[in-house]
């Protein structure tokens, strides 16, 4: 189920709603429970019994660690990693792996499973992860009942796309928690603007993008081939920055505090920069649980730069299953590695330098993310630097057309990559005519949805 949909908004969500607020307060988390399984049912019919058999088999882990010394504590850490990890490549990096292992064979040694990927499957596999670790650790000492843990790992605000939660960020409130009218308006405000963005500005640029790419990655002119990825750029951001804004919002009608994932990046000046404010929770979870217990930065050089790679190079293939996404954190983590060496400081006191080199440089990252076909992938790249190897189909005559077509939404997009509009909304939200603009943002995003023009959300694949 789609937060951007019909069902969710008018059928789900009131009916949801109003069963939670108006239930005695201990038994909110077993409505939330019960809602968050109907929620994800309704996407993954069967896949929700393996979600519900994760939930079993950590939960018991997780009171075994707590329980136990720390040796037998350990052995059961390693146990439930080997299962956690284990079900989310079966599902996700199995036929990759096979793929490989069968070529270097050259023979079928290896079966392919097909197995479609369960939703969210990366997503609650890393929050169930961080909170093992954390009762290993010491971090977490106090038992937790099933039904706030099951609650916690299914939490449909951000079940399918995070952000990645840690259960000491939602403990306080698993326990109790007042629902007030500020909070369920203040939610409902924010739930509306990430739709906003979704609807009206990642689904809309991302028409763009898709046109050009129907013209086949290798037949764009120099100009197009910047205009498509600067389109893409955009439709990711506003798309995965709605559904953790919608998140947010919704988080906060229930009672709890979502964590942060976006802090406006594309004003960054470095890609180090970049990443500390693109996907927040999910770098967090990298730097926290891995590269921290790698040893970090803290012994030398060299030892930093093969921290760095393993961190680079299982992000990359935590978005998917596939050599392009190996590539692309592969690129962050030289990119990273030099900034490091210095080129980083200068940047970051070269304002304008800065900021050109995220601005042209993140496009093109994003088109390494974007296009799964390695051979498409080089063609593309190929028309951003001006090399045809066919003939242009989209060339300087349609960059027009699509200018004044997509101009003003361009500029939309520019100014709302900035933090201009979420500061004003800060310090004038009680204002009516704000409260007048957030309706009138729900109100044309949901006529976009009911005239069919939406589209999945893009981090669902992950």
């Amino acid at each position: 189920m789609l937060f951007s949909s019909v069902e969710f908004l008018f059928r789900f969500l009131p009916v949801f709603m109003l069963l939670y607020l108006f239930i005695p307060e201990k038994y909110r988390n077993i409505v939330l429970l019960s809602g968050s399984l109907l929620f994800y049912a309704a996407g993954e019919p069967y896949y929700v019994l393996l979600l519900i058999l994760s939930i079993l088999i950590n939960y018991g882990a997780g009171k075994l660690i707590l329980d136990k010394e720390k040796k037998t504590a350990k052995n059961v850490l390693i146990l439930s990693l080997i299962y956690n990890f284990g079900m989310l490549f079966i599902f996700k990096y199995w036929d990759f792996a096979a793929g490989i292992l069968n070529r270097l064979s050259a023979g079928e040694t290896i079966p392919v499973l097909s197995l479609s990927l369960p939703l969210g499957i990366s997503f609650y596999t890393f929050q169930i992860v961080s909170y093992l670790f954390d009762c290993y650790r010491g971090k977490w000492k106090e038992k937790t009942d099933f039904v706030s843990f099951a609650a916690y790992v299914t939490m449909f605000p951000q079940l399918v796309a995070g952000p990645i939660v840690k259960y000491e960020e939602v403990a306080e409130r698993m326990k109790a928690r007042k629902i007030r009218a500020k909070s369920v308006e203040s939610g409902l405000k924010l739930f509306s603007i990430g739709l906003g963005l979704k609807v009206l500005l990642a689904n809309q640029i991302g028409t763009l993008w898709n046109t050009l790419m129907s013209a086949g990655p290798g037949n764009l002119s120099a100009a197009a081939a910047w205009m498509g990825a600067f389109a893409y750029s955009f439709q990711i951001y506003f798309d995965f920055w709605g559904y953790s804004l919608m998140a947010k919002g919704l988080g906060k009608m229930l009672g709890f505090r979502i964590p942060r994932n976006f802090n406006d990046p594309y004003t960054s000046r470095s890609v180090s920069e970049f990443w500390r404010r693109w996907h927040i929770t999910l770098g967090r979870w990298f730097r926290e649980y891995l590269y921290i217990p790698l040893g970090g930065n803290r012994k030398g050089f060299f030892r930093t730069m093969f921290n760095l790679f393993v961190v680079w190079s299982l992000t990359g293939l935590w978005h998917g299953a596939s050599f392009n996404f190996v590539l692309w954190g592969l690129i962050f983590f030289g990119l990273i590695a030099l900034e490091k060496k210095g080129f980083g400081k200068w940047l970051e006191s070269k304002k304008i330098a800065g900021h050109l080199y995220v601005i042209l440089l993140i496009p093109v990252t994003w088109m390494v993310f974007a296009i799964t076909d390695m051979r498409q992938l080089l063609h593309y790249l190929q028309n951003m630097i001006g090399i045809h190897l066919s003939d242009v189909i989209v060339g300087s005559e349609q960059v027009v057309r699509y200018l004044k077509e997509y101009g003003v939404l361009f500029i939309f997009c520019i100014l709302f990559s900035t933090s201009c509009p979420m500061d004003l909304y800060r310090k004038y939200k009680q204002k009516w005519y704000v409260i007048a603009i957030i309706v009138v943002i729900f109100c044309l995003s949901v006529y976009e949805i009911m005239s069919g023009s939406d589209n999945p959300f893009l981090y669902f694949r992950f």
